[in-house]
């Protein structure tokens, strides 16, 4: 290590990214509170999201708290650095209960029609069965696959997750042409987080010599990076494209609709 000073920033830098991720996802949840309707949330982006965060969780929980896959690691890098912090644990599990309180909220609210496409349920059906499926072969130890593996696999499909989970929201809001329903404080919050997460993985890199670690995490580089650029279409959508056409919403009693 470098610098002890320079590890308290990392550390430091960690629990932001850490607070701006957590209450990013506040926002939407408290919206769709206040207008009692997730007309303009996108299912299938809640469901990609649950899927995603539930292997990411998986995944931080096997590198941080489980011994065997600990030493695994260990094993395989042996000069390096687990690249996995407490913060990471925390943040992943959290997100997959506030998404599934999203989950609940797309059941309960007004949802203007919306239904989840059957391309969007043979997708997921397909990521879970893929999760299934490797963790009967990390079980089995066929072919040297252990559990470390299992976990990598899991981060490759949180990060196939990010790549996806975006664009149908981003469709939704070119066609209504309005970005009414989708808060932009998750947005702007989540663009803060994934600048941070990035900028702690160089420091920690640069701190330890051990640039290898910097890509040996490539689902917390990939959330940071990917989630940046797809923020920065949510607030051109928000503030440049749709600002001047909103959806007018109110609450309405009974009988009476949107």
């Amino acid at each position: 290590m470098h610098s002890h000073i320079l590890s308290i920033i990392t550390n430091i830098i960690g629990w932001l990214y850490f607070a701006a991720w957590t209450i990013s996802f506040y926002p939407q949840v408290i919206l769709n509170i206040k207008r009692k309707s997730v007309v303009g949330l996108n299912f299938d982006f809640v469901i990609y999201n649950w899927i995603g965060f539930f292997a990411y969780s998986v995944f931080n929980v096997g590198l941080y708290w489980v011994e065997p896959i600990k030493n695994l690691y260990k094993a395989l890098y042996p000069i390096g650095v687990i690249p996995v912090q407490l913060n990471d644990v925390i943040f992943s599990l959290h997100a997959l209960f506030i998404v599934t309180v999203l989950l609940v909220q797309c059941c309960i609210y007004e949802r203007g029609g919306q239904t989840v496409p059957a391309f969007c349920w043979g997708l997921a059906t397909c990521m879970i069965t893929y999760m299934v499926i490797i963790a009967i072969v990390a079980a089995s130890g066929v072919h040297t696959f252990n559990w470390l593996h299992f976990i990598y696999y899991l981060s490759y499909l949180k990060l196939f997750i990010t790549l996806i989970k975006y664009i149908p929201q981003a469709i939704m809001n070119y066609k209504r042409k309005s970005t009414d329903g989708w808060s932009i404080w998750n947005i702007l919050l989540d663009f803060t987080g994934g600048t941070l997460s990035i900028i702690q993985m160089i420091m920690i890199s640069y701190n330890n010599d051990d640039w290898p670690g910097f890509f040996t995490d490539p689902t917390k580089f990939g959330l940071g990076l990917f989630s940046i650029l797809f923020d920065i279409l949510f607030i051109v959508q928000h503030y440049i494209l749709y600002r001047h056409r909103p959806i007018p919403y109110t609450i309405v009693e009974d009988d009476q609709k949107v």
